[in-house]
């Protein structure tokens, strides 16, 4: 599956989760999310990504892997993606270390996430906030078949219209990209 995803820069935040909250109840949940590359940095060279991320909610905690190949749409970034839920997080950290990848970086992410449906398609909204980063972020995504990619982000660029955001607000910055250069490197 593709994640046909569009993130932004959110101006005012209140009045879209307020919007949101009109349209689905919020999970509020912690991302604690740990990237990993091979020591050349061979995956981000190509564009894909290898991720453990641990979420924790409320009364609850799950640890899902997750792979990311290149990009196949440009100006998005959607990715075609590949998740599956771990039962042992400290395996799964041993296990890619034993496999010879090495973390890439590590952070945090405040989220609440919103799913709904617009434009007859499954939505996944999520206000983010990076602690290390100035900001609040909106990542509005629905998951398509490859070929679908295309009228996919548009209705999610229709949705985040009706959320009060504009193309102007779109960005492909990389909260992993950003971190790293909050700590300077």
């Amino acid at each position: 599956m593709i994640e046909a995803e569009l993130k932004a820069r959110v101006r005012s935040p209140e009045a879209v989760m307020r919007n949101l909250e009109s349209r689905a109840a919020a999970r509020v949940e912690v991302y604690q999310d740990t990237y990993y590359d091979r020591p050349d940095r061979s995956l981000d060279a190509a564009d894909e990504e290898l991720r453990v991320r641990t979420v924790h909610g409320v009364g609850d905690s799950r640890t899902m892997l997750t792979f990311k190949g290149a990009a196949v749409e440009q100006a998005s970034g959607s990715k075609p993606e590949h998740e599956t839920s771990v039962q042992d997080p400290g395996a799964a950290h041993a296990i890619l270390r034993g496999l010879g990848y090495v973390p890439l970086i590590a952070f945090e992410k405040r989220c609440r996430n919103y799913e709904f449906e617009a434009h007859g398609r499954k939505m996944l909204a999520t206000l983010v906030r990076v602690p290390e980063i100035d900001g609040t972020f909106l990542e509005l995504e629905t998951l398509v078949n490859e070929g679908g990619v295309t009228a996919a982000l548009v209705d999610v660029q229709a949705v985040l219209a009706e959320l009060g955001i504009g193309q102007d607000d779109l960005t492909r910055e990389t909260y992993t990209a950003a971190v790293a250069a909050q700590r300077g490197g």
